[in-house]
């Protein structure tokens, strides 16, 4: 099979200081890519990786083999990853790792409901599912035809920043009541009807849609900032933190909690006093996120949006 192409991998070993040996966690495992970097780095290096996706944590656990007892993965949400080091007893941590963004594994197996693109696959169109955990029982076909025209709406504004939002609530609503929306190609048709557009497309209209769905169903934007908290605790002292994200929802909350824990005050600017507490617990590297080379991008695509974020701890 063809392996999911993992985003920055250079400055994800440059800023996770992989050569220098160590135990990391990825906390995204995904098919793997980082974390076979990592491995490769260092004959001293070690790789606890976590995903939600059992599926995947299967494929990578055959891809990684030959590394023997340098790897070890479990089926497991990354904001769990606290509870999971208490309980196993492991030493401080070297680097961490989170890639935020859906893997390739996900969009292009046509079952999992992610992408809207058409498939010769499944003819009556992929299923409207987007679970990154198919062990959860809601999907995105659940909110489609269960939610109110008022929360799709929400849904579809606050997740995907869509201007259309009422509009193409409106055009779920009205086409599920003649019989259930349960296809991804559907969803996008209805999409489409709702918001017109001439000439050729920059980015397929349903995309934002697709992204709120997504995120909704998978609470992609609950915990970010106690993830980064968590994460920096297990560290080991200079351990690094490293971040990948792929569009600002994402970014935002990551930004705020590597602002807090290098000892910036994230009170409101009209606050008189510092009530947030805040000590200087890391030294943020980035002091911009870093972006992929035109290069990567030209190579894939899929990495435009990529952000990086990169922490030191104290």
């Amino acid at each position: 099979m063809q392996f999911h192409r993992p985003v920055m991998v250079a400055e994800v070993l440059a800023y996770l200081g992989a050569e220098e040996g160590g135990l990391f966690v990825d906390a995204t495992l995904g098919l793997g890519g980082h974390t076979e970097a990592i491995l490769q780095a260092s004959p001293r290096n070690r790789v606890v990786g976590f995903d939600r996706d059992a599926e995947a944590v299967e494929l990578a656990r055959r891809r990684l083999a030959r590394f023997g007892e340098r790897f070890e993965a479990f089926h497991d949400d990354y904001r769990h990853l606290k509870q999971k080091f208490i309980e196993k007893g492991v030493g401080p941590i070297k680097g961490l790792l989170a890639d935020l963004g859906v893997s390739s594994f996900q969009l292009d197996t046509p079952e999992r409901g992610f992408s809207f693109r058409p498939t010769d696959k499944l003819a009556t169109g992929p299923p409207l599912d987007m679970r990154m955990d198919r062990t959860e029982s809601m999907t995105a076909a659940d909110l489609v035809n269960r939610l109110s025209e008022r929360e799709l709406a929400e849904i579809i504004w606050r997740y995907g920043q869509e201007r259309a939002a009422r509009r193409i609530a409106r055009q779920i609503v009205e086409a599920r009541a003649r019989a259930p929306i349960t296809t991804t190609t559907q969803l996008a048709e209805l999409v489409v009807r709702a918001v017109p557009q001439t000439g050729k497309w920059r980015i397929h209209p349903a995309t934002r849609t697709f992204q709120a769905l997504r995120i909704a169903v998978n609470r992609e934007l609950e915990g970010l900032e106690e993830f980064v908290a968590d994460g920096v605790e297990l560290l080991a002292p200079g351990g690094r933190l490293v971040v990948i994200t792929f569009h600002s929802l994402e970014d935002r909350p990551i930004k705020q909690a590597l602002k807090f824990l290098s000892g910036h005050c994230i009170c409101p600017p009209q606050q008189p006093d510092c009530r947030c507490g805040t000590t200087r617990r890391v030294e943020v590297l980035t002091r911009k996120a870093i972006r992929p080379s035109a290069a990567e991008i030209s190579a894939n695509p899929r990495a435009r949006s990529a952000r990086l974020r990169a922490c030191r701890k104290l």
